[in-house]
């Protein structure tokens, strides 16, 4: 009997891949599954710390009702165009985190405070945009404790309010018009300075006396309507990432670039991402180790390999199997015999064709006279063993009458 042995591939198939890859698969179903979960739970009516249209613990609605209380007309803003473009001598400027705001932002923030004037309001500034946005005041690197001080100035405003719960970020001034309230430790938590044009610039170290949980305690209420109320106007801008005036634009015409339109936070992470790959893959080539060359234990020749095929498909009675495996080869061997290209080689309706012009009448089914070819080369599994032998006699006596043809 005649064999081919069968190429086995090592490529790791369907079930392999499943185990290897379900670990990975349900962790990334679990991060999906959380993220969406934690969207849909700040999905409500939450907006945030100091915003003036949350309700939570640490946002601003119960500030932002006392002063439409008193006739102020409040804005929401989270564009700086936006921000801008309704400032003027009767208007209060709320930043609430001055620090998110870029060099570009600073600039175009206090050109137009130099020009328009106004009241201009900064919670928790740190040294980049105090030194911006109020020339003269020095934010310090500590920090104080919240707690409720005394006013200790002779600011108006401080004065009536009284006690208030502040502390956080403190500051000092070397400018002669600014008023420093509310000391610890030699600082201030409030400074209050001139700016051009008759406005004026406050800086608070902690925005928390404007929450919820804290506006009915100590003074924070009255030292909040002062300072936010004193103007008729009053534009709460809360600074966010997704601002177009935070992307750097440095056309004329307005355009940027696909890169100016990236914040600076992504391209760190994609950095970072990509740095973690590269780290990645060196790590698991050195747990693979280089590539070596050993020698084989011992020599197994071709005719012993096939002859333990053989009985391995003998003791699993895989005749189906055996039987495929015979027909290939012989139709691989066929192939260039007739002039079929080897691609083609199992096509029926191109191999049976050509190898019937090369085949004499038909006679009686036996070894030295195979049957029809298409029943020989592309036929059924034979039903036994017997079969089987007589279908490897068959086929190579269509091989030979094909080649002496």
């Amino acid at each position: 009997m005649t064999t081919v042995p069968v190429a086995t591939s090592t490529a790791p198939g369907a079930r392999q891949m499943w185990a290897r890859l379900r670990g990975l698969l349900l962790v990334a179903a679990l991060v999906l599954l959380a993220a969406a979960v934690m969207a849909l739970l700040r999905s409500d009516e939450q907006h945030g710390s100091l915003d003036p249209r949350s309700a939570d613990p640490d946002g601003s609605r119960a500030t932002a009702e006392l002063l439409t209380q008193r006739g102020v007309d409040l804005r929401v803003a989270t564009r700086l165009d936006d921000a801008l473009s309704a400032g003027g001598p009767d208007t209060t400027l709320l930043v609430t985190d001055p620090d998110l705001l870029t060099d570009r932002q600073r600039t175009r923030l206090r050109d137009e405070r130099d020009t328009t004037g106004g009241r201009l309001v900064l919670l928790d500034a740190g040294p980049a945009a105090t030194r911006a946005l109020a020339p003269g005041v020095r934010a310090e690197s500590t920090r104080a404790p919240l707690t409720a001080l005394q006013p200790s100035c002779d600011l108006a405003a401080a004065q009536r309010a009284g006690n208030a719960d502040l502390g956080g970020r403190l500051y000092t001034s070397s400018a002669d018009s600014s008023h420093l309230c509310y000391r610890s430790d030699g600082a201030a938590a409030l400074v209050r300075t001139d700016s051009p044009a008759n406005g004026e610039t406050v800086l608070l170290g902690s925005g928390d006396l404007l929450h919820n949980e804290r506006l009915d305690e100590q003074g924070n209420a009255s030292l909040a309507l002062q300072l936010l109320g004193s103007r008729s106007h009053l534009i709460w801008y809360l600074p966010s990432s997704g601002d177009p005036t935070a992307t750097g634009v440095h056309d004329d015409d307005g355009s940027a670039s696909f890169f100016d339109l990236i914040p600076s936070g992504w391209l760190w992470a994609t950095l970072q991402l990509a740095l973690a790959a590269v780290l990645a893959a060196i790590w698991r080539a050195r747990r693979l180790g280089p590539l070596v060359t050993e020698r084989l234990p011992a020599v197994v020749h071709a005719s012993e390999s096939t002859e333990g095929r053989a009985r391995l498909y003998r003791t699993t009675n895989a005749r189906a199997q055996a039987a495929a495996v015979l027909r290939e080869a012989s139709r691989s061997r066929l192939a260039p015999l007739v002039g079929v290209p080897a691609s083609q080689a199992h096509d029926p309706g191109i191999l049976l064709p050509a190898v019937s012009t090369r085949l004499s009448s038909p006679g009686p089914a036996s070894p030295a006279n195979p049957p029809d070819p298409s029943e020989l080369l592309f036929g059924r599994a034979p039903a036994d063993d017997a079969a089987l032998v007589l279908l490897a006699d068959q086929l190579d006596a269509l091989e030979r009458e094909v080649r002496t043809s």
